[in-house]
C-alpha cells in the first residue's frame, strides 16, 4: 500500500470525517489519496493558520482530534500559532506537514537549507506539542500514527505534529492497523477524597470552579450529576463557561480578571473552592493570590505540575475527571448533601446588587446588553465563537448559553483571527448546523480571507462584527497609562465598513448603530429565509466603550475597576 493511501485510510478508520488543509506541493500525495480512497470532507482554507484553528473548532466540537495539513516550509510555519493555540487549551490535534524528499534535507551540514522550502519545522514546534515526529523511515508510519492518536488524546489532550518528505509519502508499504489503548486510570488517595467530602458537607460557603479540563476529558454528563448531587454553586473559568447553562439555578457566573463582579465577590467569600480542570492561571485569580489561599482548596487535574503552582495549599487529587466522578460517585452512593439557602441567596443578592448591563453607560449600543438580547433570541445556534477582546469579555460576562451551546474561544494563546476559521470548523464537525462568530473589527481583518470557504462550502455562520474602530482593551489601557495616545490602535474613519465587504463575498450583511435597531436585527439573522445561509452583521460600538469591570491593578479579584457604587446604593 501507498504511504499516503494508508494515511488517509488511517484517518477514516479513527472516525475522522472532515479535515483542513492550504494545498502545496509537499502534501498533494496526501490529498490525492483522501480525495480517492476515502469519502473524508477536505476543507481547503485559505491560509494554513485558518486551516489550524479550523481544526481547533473541530476538535473542541467533535472530542476528535483535529487534523490540518501544509505543506513544507511557509506552509509549516503557518499553522504555529494554532498548534500553540492547541497545546495551551488542551485541545487533540494532528498536524500533518509535508517536507522536502530525504535527499534534499541538509542534515548535519552546516549549511542553512538545502532543498526548496526545506525547514525544521519540528525544531520549531517541539515547545508547543505533547510530541513530534520526523518521518524518515516508511514502515514507521502506521506505529507512529497511531501512537500520534494515542499521545493527543490521553491525558491532557493536546496536538501533536507529524513531519513526511515527499518521497516517503509515496512509497510501498505493507502497514498493520493495530489499536493503541489509552490509559486513564489513576489511583485516587480514599483519604483526601473522604475530606473532600466532608468538606462540602460542613462548607457554608462552597464554590466549584469549572474550567476547560471538563470539555476537554469529555465527562460533561459526569459533571452534571456531581453538581445535581452536591448542589454545589458554580463560578468559570472563560473556557468552561459552557460547562453549566446560563438558567443552572447553581451557575454563578464567570470569574477572572474581567469577569462578573458579583462572581469575583463570591470567589473571594468562598470557605471551599473546588477546582475541576481548571489551572487557575493568572487571568483567573489576578496577580494576588494570597487572598484566595486561605481557604480549603481541592485542585483537581490531570497534570501534577499545574497544582500549587500559582495557588499554593491546594489538596491535590492528580487525576482525570473521568475516574474523579467516578470515584466520587462510588464513595457518596448514599451520602446526601445539603447547601444552606443563605448562601445561594446571598450570591443572587450579589447579582442584583452589581448587574453586568450596569457596568457600562456607553453613547449608542451597550455590548452587555447586546449580547443578552443576541443570545437570548439565538437558539437555533449550536455554539458562540469569540475572538480576542474587549468583545470577548462582553460575550463572556453576558451571553446566555443554553444547555448544549458550545462557547470556544482562544484562551491561553489569546490568538486574534481564531473565531472565523474556527466557527468553521465547529459548524462542519456539527454536520454544517449554525454557529455565531463574535468579532472585533481588528481580528475581523486577520483571516478575513476565509468569508470565500464559507460562501465555498455553504455554511450557516453568523458573523457578528463589534465594530469601534479601534483596538478596544490596547486602547483602553492607553488611555490608563499612555495619556490617551493612540499609537496603532485608533483607525477612526479609516476603519473598513465590513457589511460592504460581506456583501462582495456574496454573504447578506446589514449594520446597526442604535439600541432600538437590535431587536429587528437578531430576528433577521433567525428569520426562516436566512436561518441556513451565512450573514454578517456589523454592531457599531463607540470607540471610548470600555471593557468592565477589570481588576484593579495590584488589587485582589474582588476589587475592580470602576470603583463604583452598588445599584442599591444609588438608588438611595
Amino acid at each position: 500500500m501507498k504511504v499516503s493511501d494508508f494515511i488517509a485510510e488511517f484517518l477514516k478508520k479513527k472516525g475522522i470525517q472532515s479535515i483542513f488543509e492550504l494545498s502545496g506541493g509537499m502534501i498533494t500525495h496526501i490529498l490525492d489519496s483522501l480525495n480517492q480512497k476515502t469519502d473524508i470532507n477536505i476543507i481547503t482554507m485559505h491560509h494554513e493558520q485558518a486551516a489550524a484553528f479550523a481544526a481547533e473548532g473541530y476538535a473542541r466540537v467533535t472530542g476528535l482530534p483535529g487534523i490540518a495539513l501544509a505543506t513544507s516550509g511557509p506552509g509549516a510555519t503557518n499553522l504555529l500559532t494554532g498548534i500553540g493555540s492547541c497545546y495551551f487549551d488542551s485541545t487533540p490535534a494532528i498536524f500533518i506537514t509535508g517536507q522536502v524528499n530525504r535527499h534534499e534535507l541538509k542534515g548535519d551540514r552546516g549549511i542553512r537549507q538545502l532543498g526548496f522550502q526545506e525547514t525544521d519545522i519540528v525544531s520549531m514546534a517541539m515547545p508547543i506539542t505533547k510530541a513530534c515526529f520526523h518521518i524518515s523511515e516508511p514502515n514507521d508510519i502506521p506505529a507512529i500514527f497511531e501512537k500520534a492518536f494515542a499521545i493527543a488524546l490521553e491525558g491532557r489532550p493536546g496536538p501533536v505534529l507529524i513531519d513526511i518528505p515527499m518521497d516517503v509519502q509515496r512509497i510501498q508499504i505493507e502497514p498493520e492497523f493495530f489499536q493503541t489503548d489509552i490509559i486513564t486510570e489513576e489511583a485516587i488517595d480514599s483519604i483526601v477524597l473522604e475530606n473532600l467530602i466532608q468538606d462540602i458537607k460542613q462548607a457554608k460557603r462552597p464554590l466549584v470552579l469549572a474550567g476547560r479540563g471538563i470539555k476537554a476529558s469529555q465527562c460533561q454528563k459526569q459533571f452534571d450529576l456531581f453538581l445535581e448531587q452536591t448542589k454545589v454553586p458554580v463560578i468559570t473559568t472563560l473556557l468552561g463557561l459552557d460547562t453549566i447553562p446560563f438558567n443552572h439555578m447553581q451557575r454563578v457566573g464567570f470569574i477572572g480578571s474581567y469577569g462578573n463582579r458579583w462572581a469575583n465577590i463570591a470567589f473571594g467569600e468562598c470557605d471551599l473552592l473546588i477546582v475541576l480542570g481548571s489551572r487557575l492561571d493568572i487571568r483567573q485569580t489576578g496577580a494576588d493570590t494570597k487572598f484566595i489561599e486561605d481557604r480549603k482548596i481541592f485542585h483537581i487535574d490531570c497534570e501534577k505540575a499545574e497544582i500549587n503552582n500559582r495557588v499554593k495549599g491546594c489538596k491535590a487529587i492528580v487525576t482525570d475527571l473521568n475516574v474523579f466522578f467516578t470515584k466520587f460517585q462510588e464513595c457518596t452512593a448514599n451520602v446526601s448533601f445539603d447547601l444552606p439557602n443563605s448562601w445561594m441567596n446571598h450570591i443572587n443578592d450579589l447579582k442584583q446588587t452589581w448587574p453586568d448591563t450596569k457596568e457600562l453607560t456607553p453613547k449608542g449600543i451597550n455590548p452587555n446588553v447586546f449580547m443578552h438580547s443576541l443570545s437570548s433570541q439565538s437558539k437555533k445556534a449550536r455554539a458562540y465563537l469569540a475572538d480576542v477582546g474587549s468583545h470577548q469579555m462582553w460575550a463572556a460576562q453576558s451571553l446566555e448559553l443554553n444547555k448544549n451551546q458550545h462557547f470556544l474561544t482562544s484562551g491561553g494563546m489569546g490568538a486574534m483571527g481564531f473565531s472565523l476559521p474556527a466557527g468553521i470548523g465547529a459548524s462542519i464537525a456539527l454536520n454544517k448546523e449554525p454557529v455565531v462568530v463574535l468579532i472585533g473589527d481588528g481580528c475581523m481583518q486577520i483571516n478575513i480571507q476565509e468569508l470565500q470557504t464559507i460562501v465555498r462550502n455553504k455554511l450557516p455562520v453568523k458573523i457578528v462584527v463589534l465594530n469601534n474602530k479601534t483596538l478596544g482593551m490596547i486602547r483602553q489601557f492607553q488611555d490608563s497609562y499612555f495619556e490617551s495616545r493612540y499609537q496603532s490602535t485608533y483607525w477612526g474613519y479609516d476603519a473598513p465598513d465590513f457589511a460592504k465587504v460581506a456583501i462582495a463575498y456574496g454573504i447578506d450583511a446589514m449594520t446597526i448603530e442604535n439600541p432600538d435597531e437590535i431587536t429587528n436585527a437578531v430576528e433577521w439573522l433567525w428569520n426562516d429565509d436566512n436561518c441556513t445561509k451565512p450573514q454578517l452583521l456589523q454592531v457599531m460600538i463607540d470607540p471610548h466603550t470600555n471593557t468592565y469591570p477589570k481588576i484593579a491593578f495590584g488589587r485582589p479579584i474582588t476589587e475592580m475597576e470602576p470603583f463604583a457604587k452598588p445599584i442599591a446604593m444609588e438608588a438611595t
